[in-house]
């Protein structure tokens, strides 16, 4: 399909402090807790400021982590629209062939709204516990594990309630959530490409897996914030977003989200925030929604502190929405779009070759320090070789051997054998440090040669919450799937 962009507009003209903007811009640069990736800012259903730090790109899919959820419960209103599923329907409903095992009252009283909205009755997450009583099945495992609360009394951030959401999806439609929703709500809101990992069972996981460019973000925002209707069509009942933005269930006090924006209560995979509500993923996957000023924000990013990059968002771009217009503010317009069109990340340091000993260098190979690879277990070895083009990293993984060409100075690109961006090089004679971002997802693996003892570490910025090889570390390709689901 050909997507259509967004409108956009200058920042002034929806009233829209671009100084402001600019200094969130300056606030990024200087949070070393943040790696942005893209943002986009709209107004008034105009994109008023949008950039991506190079080596990422808008047209670049990103794993979205939990945003997932509220795609897939996004999902669960079309499909409560059609009649296909009610809100206080019986899970076990749908399971008719685990009847006869799920015996616990709880258990069998736990209704659709509650696997929304989190208020299975269970205290704390399950997936460890669901998969180790079903590897084969996580709805039934999930199922077999007895809640401790009554389901609706209490809330507790748990992946098998979403991933049971969806396999109810998928199993009254008949489609894998993608097909379902493409016809829906994709291809009616401009959303290009995107993919969905999926379990042994050939499930989309629907808690975790999608991927799509920031700019589907945005739009799913815009959505909302429109209660539903998109370019006069409505999508989505005004009565669902209501009730799927709303606050079903207190959060404070739930573990390690006991601050900041996760106390204030969470609706149908849409969490409360201090201004409006928000779609969120692991490691900053952001989409707010701002109806008190008729905003959206999306941001991809690789952090392992969310609450840094909301503080950042609240403190500067809260204050930047004024008036309907703003006058005398081209200068700032103007400086904040050239800005916009500069960003990128800056390279891991390191010379592009060594500079002494290139005649051990070449062809050396490295084997993982200590005997093993703490962060990527799969990775047994390394090698580094010179020719024309310059100096490469190898490495070999589950048989697999994926070249990383290195640059000279700055990022260099290559889209196969997986979308990754290299950057790095030697700091001594010998020491080989280089960064691999994995640009369809959140995540950089920072890979270490060491000449003198001929070993290798590698260790993740971000680590990976899904299982698998570096191969998979990408938007799945068509009929591909992964196991071993982590969360996000």
């Amino acid at each position: 399909m050909t997507v259509s962009p967004l409108p956009t507009s200058t920042p002034s003209a929806q009233g829209v402090d671009a100084s402001r903007v600019l200094a969130f811009l300056d606030a990024l640069d200087a949070c070393e807790a943040v790696e942005p990736h893209g943002v986009m800012i709209l107004r008034h259903d105009h994109v008023v400021a949008s950039g991506w730090w190079a080596p990422y790109h808008p047209d670049r899919m990103h794993l979205l982590y939990s945003i997932s959820k509220s795609f897939t419960a996004t999902a669960a209103g079309l499909a409560v629209a059609e009649g296909l599923i009610g809100l206080d329907d019986p899970v076990v409903s749908y399971f008719p062939e685990f009847e006869a095992d799920i015996t616990d009252p709880r258990s069998r009283a736990m209704r659709i709204r509650h696997l929304a909205s989190m208020t299975s009755g269970h205290e704390a997450e399950t997936l460890d516990r669901a998969r180790a009583l079903d590897p084969d099945d996580l709805v039934r495992g999930f199922l077999l594990l007895p809640p401790e609360r009554d389901p609706g009394t209490v809330f507790a951030y748990n992946q098998p309630a979403t991933y049971a959401l969806a396999a109810i999806l998928q199993r009254v439609t008949g489609q894998t959530l993608t097909a379902y929703l493409r016809p829906r709500l994709l291809d009616p809101l401009g959303i290009g490409e995107t993919g969905w990992l999926t379990d042994r069972t050939g499930r989309e996981l629907g808690f975790s897996g999608l991927h799509a460019a920031t700019d589907a973000l945005a739009r799913l925002g815009l959505l909302y914030l429109g209660e539903g209707l998109w370019e006069g069509k409505r999508l989505l009942s005004p009565e669902w977003v209501a009730e799927a933005t709303r606050s079903h269930i207190p959060t404070a006090g739930h573990g390690e989200r006991a601050e900041g924006d996760w106390v204030r209560g969470y609706g149908f995979s849409f969490w409360r925030s201090r201004h409006g509500y928000r779609g969120d993923g692991a490691y900053g996957q952001f989409c707010l929604v701002l109806p008190e000023h008729d905003a959206v924000i999306a941001t991809t990013a690789a952090t392992g502190d969310m609450q840094a990059l909301l503080d950042l968002v609240w403190e500067h771009l809260i204050p930047a929405f004024g008036p309907e217009r703003l006058t005398g503010r081209d200068d700032a317009d103007t400086a904040l779009a050239e800005r916009l069109a500069r960003l990128a990340l800056p390279p891991a340091p390191g010379a592009p070759a060594p500079p002494e000993r290139a005649d051990q260098w070449s062809g050396a190979e490295f084997t993982p320090y200590g005997g093993a690879c703490a962060d990527q277990p799969g990775l047994t070895g390394a090698s580094v070789a010179v020719d024309a083009d310059g100096w490469t990293l190898t490495l070999v993984e589950d048989g697999d051997r994926l070249r990383a060409a290195l640059g000279s100075g700055g990022w260099r690109v290559a889209d196969e054998p997986l979308p990754l961006a290299v950057s790095g090089g030697w700091s001594d004679g010998d020491t080989l440090a280089v960064d691999l971002a994995l640009l369809e997802t959140p995540h950089r693996l920072r890979v270490t040669c060491a000449l003198a003892d001929r070993t290798f570490t590698a260790h993740w910025t971000t680590r990976p919450l899904h299982a698998g090889p570096l191969r998979l570390k990408r938007a799945p390709l068509p009929a591909a799937g992964v196991s071993g689901p982590s969360g996000g």
